[in-house]
């Protein structure tokens, strides 16, 4: 996500530069937007060391601080790695595959409850309990 760029292009004052992305998603209306940002360091006269957020040029807020959507305002925006809205719009026009409907469920049926072919019916549908299920892992006394 961070990527430290050379010392040139920097503003008065700068020690270094670091651009980062960000990926942005609206929890009210839905909007999803991604941006970079160059991230200037900087000491002050005190020497306490601050950032100032770049885009294009101009010194913006702080992404992470409070973000807003450029939908509709609101401040619910979640924060994500970048490329999770591009990824998200290139899932939205991929076909989708839908699988075929199932067929029809067949069920017992009075005639198959007598006779030999009840028995081989139940040892095909054999409901398992989980004491079935654990009966391997089950100590033998000695």
């Amino acid at each position: 996500m961070s990527e430290i760029a050379g010392q040139t292009g920097l503003r008065a004052g700068a020690t270094a530069v670091v651009n980062e992305s960000y990926s942005f998603a609206c929890m009210r209306c839905g909007h999803g937007w991604e941006q970079s940002y160059e991230i200037e360091h900087h000491t002050d006269a005190a020497g306490h060391e601050f950032v100032l957020y770049v885009v294009d040029g101009k010194v913006v807020p702080s992404p992470l601080s409070k973000p807003e959507c450029h939908n509709c305002d609101s401040h619910v925006v979640r924060i994500m790695r970048p490329g999770r809205v591009a990824s998200a719009r290139d899932a939205a026009h991929r076909p989708h595959r839908v699988p075929p409907p199932a067929g029809p469920v067949e069920g017992p049926t009075a005639d198959a409850e007598t006779g030999t072919a009840a028995g081989e019916e139940q040892r095909e549908h054999h409901h398992w309990h989980l004491s079935d299920l654990l009966h391997p892992f089950q100590r033998k006394a000695s």
